[in-house]
């Protein structure tokens, strides 16, 4: 799987009666991939995964494969109570997803040896590429990592605690015991804030939810940060990322109806 560039996690829209808005996504997608995005992550944190039933997640995906059109890949969201996660995992398989973000498991903080069957049952459901999404319930040690990358479906790890040491051990652990190759990504909520921290462990693949409504913006910094204008850089996350975290972290639940708000501002509802 190649994913490279500004990685896109589009949102989800409703209409007024609380059901899907397939048209407004369709155009919300198209228009980030015309845009330059790297990569569509569908229905994942940004997009609500967590409040869509299957018919909806299958809605989802399915629309935002046709939107994408082939031209990047796209990986959709999957996690929760295991009999969930492995429904979601066939759903975004027969829709022609390239691939899936796995969330944690509901509630549940479990052993080492319960992650990793959490992550074998949901690959074996779904036959698709995997990535790894180390959040909240799912917190893993270097040695699972290690043994889940064995796993011909499991292509990357995604990071959204922030914690650099144990990252690092993480890194240098996979890379000692695998040959192929395998991803890294910065998950944190707004990574732009922490790219040039992740870079420095070899972390350049990150989210970027302000790409959903500002992608002049985010393709800005991610041009900076790659090309080393470290004053551009300094400029963009001190003038806009820095306020827009402040402001994210008013009220519980802004991280992703703020980048609604911004998406409405830029004309779609």
């Amino acid at each position: 799987m190649r994913l490279d560039g500004v990685l896109f996690f589009p949102v989800t829209p409703f209409g007024d009666d609380g059901d899907l808005a397939e048209p407004v996504l369709a155009r919300h997608v198209a228009d980030g991939v015309t845009a330059g995005a790297g990569g569509v992550f569908t229905a994942c944190g940004t997009g609500e995964f967590s409040a869509l039933d299957l018919g909806e997640y299958t809605r989802v995906v399915a629309t935002s494969v046709a939107a994408a059109a082939g031209r990047v890949p796209v990986l959709c969201g999957a996690g929760g109570p295991l009999p969930a996660a492995r429904a979601f995992a066939r759903a975004a398989a027969a829709q022609g997803a390239d691939g899936l973000l796995l969330m944690p498991p509901y509630l549940v903080t479990g052993p080492q040896a319960g992650l990793i069957r959490y992550v074998r049952e949901v690959a074996a459901a779904g036959g698709l590429p995997i990535i790894i999404y180390q959040r909240g319930t799912a917190r893993f040690t270097p040695e699972t990592v290690a043994e889940l990358a064995e796993l011909p479906e499991v292509v990357g790890f995604k990071d959204g605690i922030g914690d650099f040491d144990l990252l690092q051990r993480i890194i240098l652990t996979v890379r000692r015991s695998l040959a192929g190759e395998f991803l890294f990504f910065n998950g944190l909520p707004t990574a732009e804030l922490t790219v040039p921290a992740y870079r420095g462990l070899g972390v350049s693949l990150y989210s970027s939810a302000v790409f959903a409504f500002a992608p002049e913006i985010a393709l800005a910094f991610h041009k900076a940060v790659t090309g080393g204008d470290e004053v551009l850089v300094r400029r963009l996350l001190t003038g806009f990322y820095l306020p827009l975290v402040e402001l994210r972290d008013l009220v519980p639940g802004y991280a992703v109806s703020l980048v609604k708000a911004g998406v409405r501002c830029r004309g779609l509802e």
